[in-house]
């Protein structure tokens, strides 16, 4: 199991993480099992939206000996009503919400206190300068949690909240259908078919721009939806008109800007050791980008996926680092110095490119590497 840096909490979690949605339903036994896979595997980062009382309960009997071999990602605003989950902003139900999870979980504090789906402009505000907000740093400030989070659908909510300084990690949906649909704030578009029904081009430039501030700002990335609740996995279900592996889906999300761990919809043990085995898989197996230019509803063209497909460059220069530290460069509208250090210390520069156009012949998508080569000498200079 490899392990990323959690942005700038300090953290270091599995690139492979663990959704809730495996645990929800399912006898202490079998929780338990669940548990004793991830530890095997080397999964460290368990996502806690869902607030079932007995999930909870049976995850802390599970976890029991072992707490601190975890990084627990539990949710504020998240709570059990009359035997439904809902979502709330009603601070008293989210102070008592979040006290039984503590309890429950057999635990005195939690890495990431995830305050639970953002997904308009005005929630955001809500959360921003109300009771939510100021609960959740009381938290951190009592070390019941170690550090904010928020999770959203909508990377325009999101990214106000990043930019705010008040968070830092942010739980967002992410694979190769959605960060090509403009924002809503409406999670139901995002499957929707009405939403594929023409083709769809290139990446969201809103979706673009949040994860490259994620990685200037320092704060990381928990990816939930990579599989698009199993959709993707389907040729029949697939927005894409074709199915994905998981492989490919998941290396996808972890080759996304500001990315630390994606959190696996494991319903299934076996679910969850298929997403534990990404990380043996070879790379002809983990490739995405001979799938993603071939679906039939989605075009990449033109748009650098981080691929690799460019390599090798005769005078070697990692093209694909190079476009990515242009485009945050560019979504940011100067060159951050730790963008520039970063490309500083990369042993080939754009300069470099002897226009030879090797690599746009090997690219998938079109991508005009020699142009983008010509911007980043400009933009970074020698």
């Amino acid at each position: 199991m490899k392990y990323r840096e959690l942005g700038r909490t300090g953290l270091k979690v599995s690139e492979i993480g663990m959704g809730c949605e495996g645990f929800v339903d399912k006898s202490y036994e079998q929780v338990k099992e669940f548990v004793d896979v991830m530890e095997e595997g080397g999964v460290n980062c368990i996502d806690l939206y869902a607030p079932n009382p007995d999930m909870r309960s049976n995850l802390g009997r599970a976890l029991r000996g072992r707490r601190e071999r975890f990084v627990l990602q539990a949710h504020l605003c998240t709570v059990w009503d009359d035997g439904q989950y809902k979502r709330t902003r009603n601070i008293e139900q989210v102070k008592a919400s979040f006290e039984d999870q503590l309890k429950r979980l057999e635990t005195d504090h939690v890495e990431i206190g995830m305050i639970h789906y953002v997904d308009s402009l005005a929630d955001w505000e809500q959360v921003k300068d109300g009771p939510v907000m100021k609960y959740a740093q009381e938290l951190k400030a009592s070390g019941a949690i170690g550090c904010i989070g928020l999770s959203s659908h909508n990377p325009q909510a999101a990214q106000k909240a990043v930019e705010s300084s008040l968070i830092d990690v942010l739980m967002f949906s992410i694979n190769p259908c959605y960060d090509l649909q403009p924002a809503s704030e409406d999670i139901e578009t995002l499957w929707d078919e009405k939403s594929y029904e023409k083709p769809l081009v290139n990446m969201d430039k809103e979706r673009q721009e949040l994860y490259e501030t994620c990685q200037r700002l320092g704060v990381g990335i928990t990816v939930m939806k990579a599989f698009g609740g199993g959709d993707l996995l389907s040729s029949e279900l697939s927005p894409a008109g074709k199915e994905l592996t998981p492989y490919q889906c998941l290396h996808y999300a972890l080759t996304r800007p500001g990315v630390a761990t994606v959190m696996s919809g494991a319903r299934t043990v076996e679910d969850l050791k298929i997403s534990i085995s990404y990380e043996d898989a070879s790379e002809e197996e983990k490739d995405y980008a001979a799938a993603f230019a071939a679906l039939p509803k989605i075009s990449w063209k033109g748009h650098c996926m981080y691929c690799g497909h460019c390599a090798p460059c005769p005078k070697g220069i990692d093209v694909a680092s190079v476009t990515k530290f242009l485009n945050l460069a560019i979504a940011q509208g100067e060159v951050p110095e730790t963008v520039r250090e970063h490309y500083a210390i990369l042993p080939h520069m754009a300069e470099e490119c002897v226009a030879c156009g090797a690599c746009e012949k090997r690219c998938p998508f079109e991508v005009p590497v020699i142009e983008n080569m010509n911007k980043a000498k400009e933009i970074f200079g020698k």
